[in-house]
Order: structure tokens, then sequence, then C-alpha cells
């Protein structure tokens, strides 16, 4: 099973991703997390105490420039455009309690993007753990889709976009859904998250009737309290492990 999990900022996109980790960990599967959000916080979630120590893969100028023959921090001049990745994985991801997390990090833009030796790693790797790992794989996505090229994204099993009850919140997972469909990706579905009643639930049927809905996170204001805390959502509310295998089992359907 490989996850890709996109939405708007804030809307609980590495809530979900944190579920749905611990679902699979706690089913017996190897899992492999891997926080492809800039605005890296998937570490928190998981209880990772000490996230400050977490150096994500982008950061890491030397391993870059041995992997791609290229100059530390260079962005320009000639490099390897199929860079050996199928061992980071083990090297550099941290483990907690049987989960293997990996942090990206972002790649800086100039103009209307980046060929550099970052963001050609961070894209081979992700067609690698795509395509050619045995885990479940679970990506916490940026709000768009970036790290997936054509072929990575026809591996993917599910894109799953989270959702608000809102506008732009609805808005962003149509763009999504644009962005995957150029791409060939078929299967996206919906998670609706911050939900306060069944008014919110029936907001985004009428709103989304093109998506499959997997299912609904309650707002809770412990959730909320855990993120603050550096507390895994599924600990601060345990009721939470119900949506989460509701969730898993829409996606096996």
């Amino acid at each position: 099973m490989k996850i890709a999990i996109s939405g708007k900022g804030g809307v609980g996109k590495t809530t979900l991703a944190a579920l749905l980790i611990n679902y699979f960990r706690l089913q017996g599967k190897k899992v492999l997390a891997v926080d492809a959000d800039p605005d890296a916080n998937l570490a928190l979630a998981l209880g990772v105490s000490d996230p400050e120590n977490l150096t994500p893969l982008s950061q890491m100028k030397e391993m870059i420039a041995e992997r791609t023959d290229s100059k530390p921090g260079s962005m320009g001049g000639f490099f390897k455009m199929n860079p050996k990745v199928d061992d980071i994985p083990e090297k550099y991801a941290r483990q907690i309690d049987g989960i293997k997390l990996i942090v990206m990090g972002g790649v800086k833009k100039g103009g209307s993007g980046c060929i550099c030796p970052e963001s050609v790693l961070l894209r081979t790797l992700v067609t690698h753990m795509v395509l050619l790992r045995d885990e479940v794989v679970v990506m916490d996505m940026e709000a768009g889709i970036e790290h997936l090229g054509r072929a990575t994204a026809q591996g993917v099993d599910w894109l799953i976009i989270v959702v608000e009850p809102g506008r732009r919140s609805i808005e962003t997972a149509m763009h999504v859904k644009e962005l995957a469909k150029d791409l060939g990706l078929k299967k996206v579905a919906v998670v609706g998250s911050k939900i306060r009643s069944a008014s919110d639930e029936e907001f985004l049927k009428k709103n989304l009737p093109d998506f499959p809905i997997l299912g609904f996170i309650p707002f809770d204001n412990k959730i909320v309290e855990a993120d603050l805390e550096g507390r895994p959502p599924y600990e601060a509310v345990p009721a939470l492990a119900e949506v989460a295998k509701e969730i898993a089992e829409n996606l096996t359907k």
C-alpha cells in the first residue's frame, strides 16, 4: 500500500498521516513514513521527542553531492540524474517503534522551478519508495504533489486529499485532483477533517460529489493540544483509532 496525503495547509494532513501510520504499525506491517512537506512536523505527530535533531535529506549537502557527483550546494553544472537512493531509507531514517521516518525537507526554487541535485535526489528517492519498496509507504505531502512524477504517481495506490468544511479547502482539493489527473493518478479520495457536526459532513458530500469520501476526523480540542505539545494525536484521543481503522479499511475495499 502506497499512500500520498495532500491538502491545504493546516487542514489536518499530518494528523491523518500519523493515524494511518500508527494503524498499519499496529497491524504488524512494515511502515515507511515520509514527511515530504517543507513545513515538516510529522516527527512530532509520531512522538519524536527531539525533532530538531532530525536533519532533512535536502540539507545533507555532502550526501547529495556524493550521490549526484555534484559540488555541495551547487545550482549549475553537470550531475547525475539517476543517483543511488536504494539504501537511503535504511541509512538515514529515524526508527520509531518499528516505523522508519524520513524527513525530505524543501528545495529552494528560483524562477519557475529547480532542476538541481537536491530536487533530483528527492524525486528519485520518492520513485524508489513508491515503486520498489515492499513496505506500507505513507507520504505527508505539501498542498501540491510536486514530488510525484508521472511514473511515481501511477504507482501510488491512493492520493488522499484532506479537506475541512470551507471553500478554500474544497478549491485546493479540486486543484490537486486536476494535477493528479494530469499525472495519470486515478485513485483520488477525500477525508473530511475538523468535523463539528453532521452538517459539516453534508457540506463536504454536497460540494465534493465526484470524490470517494473515506471517512471523517472529528474536531477535538485535544487534537489541537496534542499538536501544540508535540504528542501523537492517537495518544491524546484514543477514539481516533476507530477513525483510522474505518479509513484504512475503505482504502482496501
